[in-house]
């Protein structure tokens, strides 16, 4: 019988990663490292989230102990381990911007090589 597959949290990289590695929270966390704001306002500036999933990703994220809202219906804000992760997500999102030229480079030499028409070619060859 095989062995039970381990849950995320008994590996604390992989219970951080699935939290931050989501669509949206990394997203949330920078906006609110740069001020406190309430739920509508938030809505508009993380663009192509719907109300449901900033729910969603509110709830996980002040489950987590990252963020917190400040009063009933107020403004939701970073707790200090929120601060403590948004010096390393702001590096990361540095690294993102400074990479993505080379990163799309990468992609399109790799599509090139792999495009539907160069496999078809390749087999052809080899055969």
């Amino acid at each position: 019988m095989p062995a039970p597959r381990a849950r995320s949290y008994d590996c604390p990289v992989r219970d951080v990663l699935d939290r931050i590695g989501d669509a949206w929270s990394v997203l949330v966390l920078m906006e609110l490292g740069r001020a406190d704001c309430r739920f509508n306002a938030l809505s508009r500036v993380v663009p192509g989230i719907s109300a449901r999933m900033l729910t969603v990703t509110l709830r996980n994220l002040s489950r987590d102990g990252l963020v917190t809202q400040r009063a009933a219906g107020g403004a939701y804000g970073l707790t200090p381990l929120g601060h403590s992760l948004l010096g390393r997500i702001e590096a990361l999102a540095a690294w993102a911007q400074a990479a993505q030229p080379e990163v799309r480079r990468a992609r399109g030499s790799w599509d090139a090589a792999h495009s539907p028409e160069t496999e078809v070619l390749t087999e052809a060859i080899s055969i």
